[in-house]
Order: structure tokens, then sequence, then C-alpha cells
């Protein structure tokens, strides 16, 4: 039996707001726009290249905007991700690797991992309600 994850709900408080930041600033693609009513909206979104998209909408959830957390987005190249997000005026934040790299406890240092280890490195962002995303390095083979 295979177990696949496709769809995660993102709770926001402007759903246009945030449509425009998911497509027009993390480059997300936009998949489906459904308004059948006041009450009830469903935007769904995909990153580049990825089988698991978010919905953010209407109706949806009753979450908090804002309260996601540990959202990971893997790249191949983290510097090149960075870069683009942030020229796309993404304020991501700085680039840290994890340490002791064979004991890791949850500490971390600036900068990439030395030797570019697959889930080695990260950096963070957040959409304009606060849900927390991770891009985590893993390098294409």
């Amino acid at each position: 039996m295979n177990y696949k994850i496709e769809v995660i709900i993102l709770p926001v408080s402007d759903v246009d707001r945030s449509l425009a930041f998911y497509t027009e600033q993390a480059g997300f693609a936009l998949d489906v726009d459904y308004r059948p009513s006041d009450d009830f909206r469903v935007v769904q979104l995909t990153p580049p290249a990825s089988s698991c998209s978010v919905q953010i909408g209407v109706g949806l959830t009753d979450a908090d905007p804002g309260s996601m957390r540990g959202l990971y987005v893997v790249v191949g190249d983290l510097e090149a991700a960075r870069g683009e997000l942030a020229g796309r005026g993404v304020a991501v934040g700085a680039i840290r690797h994890k340490t002791p790299p064979d004991a890791w406890d949850g500490g971390s240092e600036a900068g990439l991992d030395p030797a570019r280890a697959d889930y080695a490195s990260f950096a963070d962002f957040t959409d304009p309600d606060g849900n927390r995303w991770t891009l985590q390095e893993r390098r294409e083979p």
C-alpha cells in the first residue's frame, strides 16, 4: 500500500494576498481557484516539480492564520533557491547547517554544510501571515 501526501491546507487571513505571494514571489503554480459561494473558496498551488500541493481559501480550516510550522521544501541547490526567492522579494533567512553533523542535537552554525551533505543545510521564510517554510538542501544526483 502506498501512502502519499498530496495536499496541505494553509490557514491564511487574506486569500488574494496569499495567492499573489505564492504565485508571484514563491513561484508556485496556480492549479485551482474555485469559489462557488462567498462562504467557500479553495485555491490550490503547487511548488515547482512537487507532487504535494497547498490549499488556501475560505471555509477550509479553523486553524489560526499563520499557525503552520514545519513545512519543508527540498531543493537541489540551497544558495540558488534562496537567491531566486530573495530576488522575487521573499525575505529568506540566512543559510545555516546542522552541527555536529554526525550526532545532530538540534544545533546549527551559519552557512552551508561544509560537505554539502544531503538534508544538512537550511534557510527559512514565511508567507504574509507567518506560516513558516524551511528550504532544505538535498543535492541533485
